[in-house]
């Protein structure tokens, strides 16, 4: 059965720790990011967390219902990473050009955590404004509702997914990340055009674009079907 949080009010009466650190969600979720990012997801429990904060394990339930809802508190606070700081400007493709690199860039900036929160739904409050952000951009812009949403999913999505997947090639270990980028030139590039001419032909390209991310590329794909379908909506004047 999961336990009950104490109410935020209570936990701020807490006494410090032996160290001397005074306890919040906050300091939880960034010291879990942290031993995510040294030790990966199998070395974060809540053992190891408890030793990390000097307290007893027993304590971070006091905080969260458990290690999931820890889980799903480090998937919001790299949302909130991404929300800090940006404003629309009131231009829909920039907008969202600008905010989906945001949430892009917080998941990638911790592999570890990224392929363990991408796939999550948490509905805490960072997620929530998100997603009320990416809508009201939309619906600003123009598009009816069912657009908006159509968009808005293959939007954050694909956001999402590219995090997820390029988050798992940095978490590899460093020789295995490199054994696959140099798989490009080492493999690819010396393919004959007898027998694979179009790899033979892409080669050079191949080698270049293919360590990098396609997730600009992706985005600007999916801006430029919205941009296609608003001016539709509006030629036909069903914005």
């Amino acid at each position: 059965m999961a336990k009950q949080v104490v109410p935020e009010e209570r936990r701020r009466r807490r006494r410090p720790t032996k160290s001397g650190t005074v306890l919040s969600e906050s300091l939880i979720v960034h010291t879990a990011l942290r031993m995510l990012r040294e030790h990966g997801s199998t070395g974060l429990t809540a053992r190891r967390l408890g030793t990390a904060l000097d307290c007893d394990p027993s304590t971070l339930y006091r905080y969260f219902r458990g290690m999931d809802d820890l889980t799903l508190a480090i998937g919001d606070a790299l949302i909130g990473q991404a929300l800090e700081g940006w404003e629309p400007t009131g231009e829909w493709r920039a907008d969202l050009r600008a905010f989906g690199l945001r949430i892009y860039t917080a998941y990638v900036a911790h592999p570890q955590a990224a392929q363990l929160t991408a796939g999550r739904v948490t509905g805490r409050a960072h997620e929530l404004a998100a997603d009320e952000a990416v809508l009201e951009v939309l619906r600003t812009a123009g598009f009816p509702v069912p657009d908006t949403v159509r968009i808005y999913h293959a939007f954050i999505d694909q956001t999402l997914a590219f995090a997820a997947l390029d988050a798992a090639s940095l978490a590899l270990p460093s020789a295995a990340l490199r054994a696959d980028e140099e798989m490009w030139g080492s493999t690819y590039a010396r393919l004959p055009a007898a027998t694979h001419p179009r790899i033979a032909e892409a080669a050079p390209l191949l080698a270049t674009r293919m360590v990098t991310s396609a997730y600009p590329t992706a985005l600007e794909m999916v801006l430029d079907s919205a941009a296609a379908r608003l001016e539709e909506l509006r030629r036909t004047g069903r914005t």
